[in-house]
């Protein structure tokens, strides 16, 4: 990692954490558990890349910070409602994520299920709220693009491919799919909310969004092959679930050596994707060379 994107994603964690806390105030009412539950799966840890790609995109189109960063939050406060989500039992039935104990252990079952429900909501207000934008057709923009990203036709359906594919054995294509969907849309709509939040044009939009798709599988193919080669020690959570499981991923399809090949292929393309960005896209370019060589 280059010093100046070690830098910049530190400054993007410290702000983002801010930003969290002072959305997700603490309670001291009856539903005070589900706020602290709330703030223990949102603060706290995370690389915070898909905040990081919001705020670096808003950048390229002068856009307002504080209006960036309710967008990174909004973003960030979906992915993780997904990671409680997907750490239940019913789902991957983790116990561990960044090195602590899942929400659902530190507190219980139900109440991580509603944390998630309301994070999840919760994003959609922020995005709503004037304060993210003066213009009413850019906060409908940024909520429809969200809501697409993470519903049936993005995330949540890609979850459930990847609960299909402890039944059933999914070639190298139906591996992409699922992780376009799981993975890869979420990072699409961080990568091109700066885009919206600045009214770009198309030709920019596209951009974006031709380097996202590269980004979120590279990054998913680096986190294939950290599930065998990595250890807990360095991911902060569990490894080696997937061949426990029995499931297809890109190491098992692909082989280590050709995972990690296509992944850094991926990186190469996704860069060239900003190229009519120039400079104002190094950081970008630095972290799609950074998703490739991180250890957790």
């Amino acid at each position: 990692m280059t010093t100046r994107l070690q830098q910049a994603l530190a400054e993007t964690s410290a702000k983002v954490e801010t930003a969290l806390a002072a959305i997700l105030p603490l309670h001291d009412g009856p539903e005070a558990r589900l706020f602290a539950a709330m703030r223990y799966a949102a603060l706290g840890g995370g690389k915070r890349l898909r905040p990081f790609l919001v705020l670096q995109g808003a950048r390229m189109f002068l856009v307002n910070e504080a209006r960036a960063l309710r967008a990174a939050c909004a973003v960030e406060m979906v992915h993780c409602y997904s990671l409680v989500h997907d750490d239940l039992p019913a789902m991957d039935d983790d116990d561990l994520r960044r090195g602590r104990p899942t929400v659902h252990r530190q507190f219980d079952e139900a109440t991580a299920i509603l944390a998630g429900d309301a994070l999840l909501t919760g994003a959609f207000g922020v995005l709503a709220d004037p304060l993210t934008h003066a213009d009413a057709s850019v906060r409908a923009e940024l909520v429809l693009a969200l809501a697409e990203a993470a519903g049936a036709d993005g995330m949540v359906g890609g979850q459930m491919i990847d609960l299909e594919a402890e039944r059933q054995a999914l070639d190298l294509g139906a591996i992409t799919r699922l992780q376009r969907m799981k993975t890869g849309a979420l990072i699409g709509f961080a990568a091109v909310a700066g885009a919206i939040l600045g009214k770009a044009p198309q030709p920019q939009r596209d951009a974006l969004r031709g380097y996202a798709h590269g980004l979120g599988l590279a990054f998913q193919m680096t986190d294939d092959l950290l599930d065998v080669e990595g250890t807990e020690a360095e991911t902060g959570k569990r490894t080696g679930k997937d061949a426990a499981r029995g499931k297809a991923t890109f190491v098992s399809l692909l082989g280590a050596d050709r995972a990690r090949a296509q992944a850094s292929l991926l990186a190469e393309q996704a860069a060239a994707h900003l190229d009519l960005f120039g400079e104002k896209a190094d950081l970008l370019r630095d972290l799609a060379r950074w998703v490739i060589e991180r250890r957790a």
